[in-house]
């Protein structure tokens, strides 16, 4: 092994020594940087403690507005014999969908405000962000499942009981499940190869995944390509799939001979697109307030807008603008309430 020479006393030079000392601070310095995180610091919507307990009052009051609203929903449908077609399957799953993905965030935030403290485990951060992935990676397709169910049933109206079978249906929902626990593993996987600096602190109400990545002190160019790719199949292919199905929609009601029956058309597709526009709008507006803004707070309120709202504004859309909904939501209430 090659050894620098030394000097005329033995000694290493003054320079050899200084290069010695730099790769030593340099090397304790990594070590210190990259020690294994055990646990995160979520700083929420906002530090100011007056405005805590209105924060914790009004998503308290959300998250159960969200759950009791879903839960409706699931027993409707689940209930009543004349909901039991495709496009209330896909509903029912859409709604235990949004049950998941509130509370894989809603819990824990409520939690660290009522205790005062802002720290979350690092196996819970990491499982934070597989849960988000999973859910919204689901929603994303159940919304596309859904389109193509309109489709069918506006444009091939005579082949629809073949075509969304209940094997069609359930194959559907599950290869749906299936590709976004895939992504999600993929994405946790890798997170737990990296490596984290002393700062911990997420300027997040939950663990998000893009957060969490600028907190690294590895290098994430493999990972980013991963969000990249990931990003073009859950919110590329999901949109030209509902824009498809949806050109095609308005082309076969336009043609349609009676009013009546455009207007029909039009109220069958209604509340799924209005769900369609409420998620994908916000999701927008999450990114265009990332990439516009260098403030970490205003893309947490704009988080919220994702992660939270549309998953309580869900139920009221099908309950309100859908009759079938609200006549199986009235047998339910009157049934319960004749139990009681």
């Amino acid at each position: 092994m090659l050894t620098p020479d030394r000097g005329p006393s033995g000694s290493f030079p003054e320079d050899t020594l200084s290069v010695f000392s730099f790769q030593s601070d340099q090397a304790h310095m990594e070590a210190r940087n990259q020690t294994p995180v055990l646990e995160f610091l979520l700083l929420g919507l906002t530090e100011d403690p007056e405005l805590q307990p209105l924060i914790f009052s009004l998503f308290l009051s959300v998250y159960l507005v969200t759950i009791l609203g879903n839960l409706l929903i699931i027993l409707a449908v689940s209930s009543d014999c004349h909901l039991h077609t495709p496009m209330y399957f896909f509903l029912f799953s859409l709604s235990l969908t949004d049950i998941c993905l509130s509370t894989s965030t809603v819990p824990k935030m409520l939690v660290n405000i009522h205790a005062e403290d802002q720290r979350i485990s690092y196996p819970a951060c990491i499982t934070q962000v597989c849960s988000v992935l999973v859910f919204s990676g689901l929603e994303t397709c159940l919304l596309s499942a859904m389109a193509y169910d309109r489709y069918v049933a506006i444009c091939h109206p005579l082949r629809y009981a073949v075509i969304m079978s209940t094997r069609m249906c359930v194959s559907l929902t599950l290869f749906s499940l299936a590709v976004s626990i895939l992504n999600g593993l993929i994405h946790s996987m890798l997170v737990l190869r990296l490596s984290f600096c002393t700062e911990i602190r997420i300027p997040q109400f939950f663990c998000e995944l893009a957060q969490v990545l600028r907190l690294s002190c590895s290098d994430t160019l493999v990972h980013n390509i991963v969000i990249y790719v990931s990003t073009c199949i859950f919110a590329g292919v999901p949109v030209l799939g509902i824009l498809f199905s949806y050109i095609h929609i308005v082309s076969s009601i336009l043609r349609m001979p009676s009013s009546e029956r455009m207007h029909k058309g039009f109220s069958t597709c209604g509340s799924h697109l209005s769900i369609v526009i409420l998620f994908y709008g916000t999701g927008l507006g999450v990114y265009i307030s990332s990439a516009v803004t260098d403030s970490p707070r205003k893309t947490a309120v704009a988080s919220v807008m994702y992660c939270v709202v549309p998953q309580m504004l869900n139920p009221f859309i099908y309950s309100l603008r859908n009759r079938d909904m609200k006549e199986a939501l009235r047998k339910l209430l009157c049934r319960r309430a004749s139990l009681l």
